[in-house]
């Protein structure tokens, strides 16, 4: 620990290639650099995260908007302060005997929790499909990497995953269904979302920690890093060079990531449907504040 500096104990719920930006950010002390210490923790589970985040024990967590939403909905003061990702090209991937969607009546599907993130978004896309809620079972199962081991070991037949497990998984045998991106051309990515309590008595460490990730993807947008940066992932992920270049081309020719109240919009219609909440639905001002994000910015 770093007891000069302000520590700041962030939370994901899994690593994939949506983290590379806070692998840049420790590898060349990015953090340090903005005054402010960040404890990374992978916390395996969307629900898990969001009670100790409500309650504390995280400072900042990486999620989906939906938790924030819930969240609030249910109480607590979280908001959303920035986005963290572009929206994951996630494959849902099949076990090689099925074929279809309507293989999948009857069978277990690994989710991360049954009614936060993308299972809510997987949940729309089955229906979609012709498929009814009783048709199939959610099972909670994890983040990434515990959805791949029960998709390899049998314990569910499907499951929404983003790479490399699903590149892993196909090239042993595998099927895709489809990806998110076929589907839901305009769903937001990872968000960052904080207490406000928290935020209004942190502001210098909360501006600290948002200048770094941006220095971070900076850094990695700039194709003369591509090569240091392709080293940093299979020190933290199962993903082969060519697999991170794919990843690191795609990444550094899209813009930064943004949440904006129109897609933020989505995210609470989903909520509402999905909870059966009364109407009228939350504005997204009740979830989002991108006021820290401006100042950080404007006073670089």
């Amino acid at each position: 620990m770093k007891k000069d500096l302000p520590t700041v104990r962030f939370a994901v719920i899994s690593e994939g290639v949506y983290s590379w930006p806070l692998y840049v950010a420790e590898a060349h002390g990015l953090f340090a650099r903005e005054g402010v210490h960040v404890e990374i923790t992978v916390t395996g589970s969307s629900t898990q995260q969001l009670a100790m985040l409500t309650r504390g024990e995280y400072d900042i967590g990486m999620q989906q908007s939906d938790h924030v939403v819930r969240g609030v909905e249910r109480g607590c003061d979280l908001f959303i302060f920035m986005a963290q990702a572009l929206a994951p090209e996630l494959t849902l991937v099949a076990a090689p005997a099925i074929r279809s969607f309507g293989d999948l009546k009857g069978r277990d599907i690994a989710v991360d929790g049954a009614h936060t993130g993308y299972a809510l978004l997987l949940r729309k896309l089955l229906a979609d499909k012709g498929l009814a809620d009783g048709d199939y079972t959610f099972r909670e199962i994890g983040g990434s990497q515990e959805r791949f081991d029960a998709l390899k070991s049998g314990a569910a037949v499907a499951s929404l995953l983003n790479p490399p497990f699903d590149r892993n998984l196909l090239a042993a045998g595998f099927v895709s269904l489809g990806t998110t991106g076929e589907y839901f051309p305009s769903y937001p990515g990872s968000i960052a979302a904080a207490r406000r309590g928290w935020a209004a008595g942190n502001e210098q460490a909360l501006l600290g920690y948002i200048r770094a990730f941006d220095a971070a993807y900076a850094w990695l947008k700039d194709t003369r890093n591509k090569e240091d940066a392709i080293r940093l992932l299979p020190a933290r992920l199962n993903i082969d060079r060519a697999t991170a270049s794919r990843a690191y081309d795609q990444i550094a020719g899209q813009p930064l990531p943004q949440i904006t109240a129109d897609g933020l919009r989505q995210i609470i219609d989903i909520v509402w449907a999905s909870e059966g909440l009364p109407e009228p639905h939350g504005k997204p001002e009740n979830y989002l504040d991108l006021s820290y994000l401006n100042k950080a910015r404007e006073t670089r």
